[in-house]
């Protein structure tokens, strides 16, 4: 027990000396966002969702990023145009590897990048009428899109562009659905607004198209008792593709994949589903419990990062149908298991005791915890850009006692507790890796669950 004391209070004052570089004002605002896990508490004592401190680094994005470069972005059939000027589109081109099935430029967009370009007098007389020429173009250039969302950037917001009318309007005209999305970069605190944002979006101009449809017995769907929809998997690096593997192995049918490698017709048969199964809770929990609320469809988060977790996931998951997908999740879960039994013997002797840092987006700084237990290795600290005081509740079920956990850490402090902790490998996002490179640290840029094959693959850089 006096161990675990030493750990807390020798971590705590890691902190405290951290802080000391800030002025006074500074210390005291940062000091919310620092803590160590202490065990058997349940919060992790850090202050989130607040406004990044001015002057330090934060590698948050903004809610555009958080609209278009997110859940909008991955729906590779519609054309998603930048609203605003051309700097804030191309930052968010093809910047994350969305896997997805078609031919780019013909049935698919997702790297491909549409802008309204503007310039200064778009800026002083209004960009409306630009818009709507560029939907009517966009069809005709490729008319195999399934519609359009406006992703609006910050001079949206100020200048006051009515980009729902122009949607209203461009919809009748192209006979397809036009999106119109509030996502200024300038609004909310993160890039966590723009994934509200883009949900409520999917809830106010989707959904009603998919009610119609379903009244219409339009939408060519037979519902069946074994759906689920793949909600908050953006099919990084084809995770959502393995995903979909092992429930299908277990007897499911995935109706729809949000929103990597995803459709707008797969968003209008969401409402049908018998279960809304989401992975990145932070981006789709609010959507996901609309559809509770309109739909009467239930929702659980699930973990398909390392074998420990994929099985307890399937079995969670199974455990909401009947006996026969229960049994089919034992059998899935027995088939992989000498894999990844071998694989964790081939590599956990290397790497027990070898020691973690995180700091990514998302779920990451939680789910992909145990893999690493999976491993032998341990966590040292862990923390989010832009998550809310329910993820990091969430992250009290993973992390160990003396654990740091810090939220939208700057550039600073995290150079300085990798300094002190001296973690064998730090897994960190695009935006944070650099100081780290240069560190000549080992850096772990993408944490893949095989989970089609029951192997843990890690690549570094």
């Amino acid at each position: 027990m006096s161990d675990k004391k030493n750990i807390v209070e020798e971590r705590k004052q890691l902190i405290e000396e951290v802080l000391e570089a800030y002025p006074e004002k500074a210390k005291k605002r940062r000091a919310k966002h620092l803590n160590v896990h202490e065990e058997g508490k349940s919060d992790c004592g850090v202050k989130s969702n607040i406004k990044s401190l001015p002057g330090v680094m934060t590698a948050r994005g903004c809610a555009y990023a958080g609209s278009k470069g997110v859940v909008w972005g991955p729906i590779k059939d519609m054309i998603h145009i930048s609203h605003g000027p051309v700097g804030c589109g191309y930052w968010s081109w093809s910047g994350r590897r969305n896997y997805y099935i078609g031919t780019t430029g013909v049935d698919t967009f997702g790297t491909m990048h549409f802008t309204s370009d503007f310039q200064e007098r778009d800026i002083v007389f209004g960009g409306d009428k630009k818009l709507a020429k560029m939907i009517q173009e966009i069809d005709e250039l490729f008319p195999l899109n399934r519609g359009v969302s406006v992703q609006s950037e910050c001079p949206i917001g100020l200048i006051g562009d009515d980009i729902e009318a122009v949607a209203k309007k461009s919809s009748k005209e192209i006979g397809k659905p036009v999106i119109p999305v509030r996502c200024e970069g300038f609004r909310g605190v993160s890039q966590s607004l723009g994934h509200h944002i883009a949900n409520d979006a999917i809830r106010d101009w989707v959904f009603p198209k998919a009610d119609q449809a379903a009244k219409d017995n339009t939408l060519g769907y037979e519902p069946g008792p074994y759906d689920v929809a793949i909600i908050g998997d953006y099919n990084i690096g084809g995770d959502a593709w393995s995903s979909r593997i092992l429930l299908e192995e277990i007897g499911l049918r995935v109706v729809a994949q949000w929103s990597g490698d995803g459709t707008i017709n797969e968003m209008m048969l969401t409402p049908k589903v018998k279960m809304n199964l989401i992975h990145c809770y932070r981006s789709m929990n609010y959507i996901s419990r609309h559809m509770e609320e309109a739909y009467g469809i239930p929702w659980m988060e699930y973990n398909f990062f390392g074998p420990t977790k994929i099985a307890e996931s399937l079995r969670a998951i199974a455990a909401k149908f009947d006996e026969k997908i229960q049994e089919n999740a034992e059998k899935v879960i027995a088939k992989y298991e000498p894999t990844s039994k071998a694989i964790l013997e081939k590599y956990g002797a290397r790497l027990k005791g070898k020691t973690v840092a995180l700091m990514v987006g998302g779920l990451r700084p939680r789910h992909v915890v145990p893999a690493f237990k999976d491993l032998g290795m341990e966590l040292v600290s862990t923390g989010y850009e832009f998550a809310h005081s329910d993820d990091y509740k969430r992250t009290t079920n993973y992390i160990e006692n003396g654990t740091i956990v810090y939220d939208d850490v700057t550039g600073y402090e995290f150079e300085q507790f990798v300094k002190a902790l001296k973690p064998d490998i730090i897994g960190a996002g695009i935006k944070e890796k650099y100081v780290f490179q240069k560190m000549c640290l080992r850096l772990i840029m993408v944490i893949v669950a095989r989970k089609d094959c029951g192997e843990s693959r890690i690549r570094t850089s």
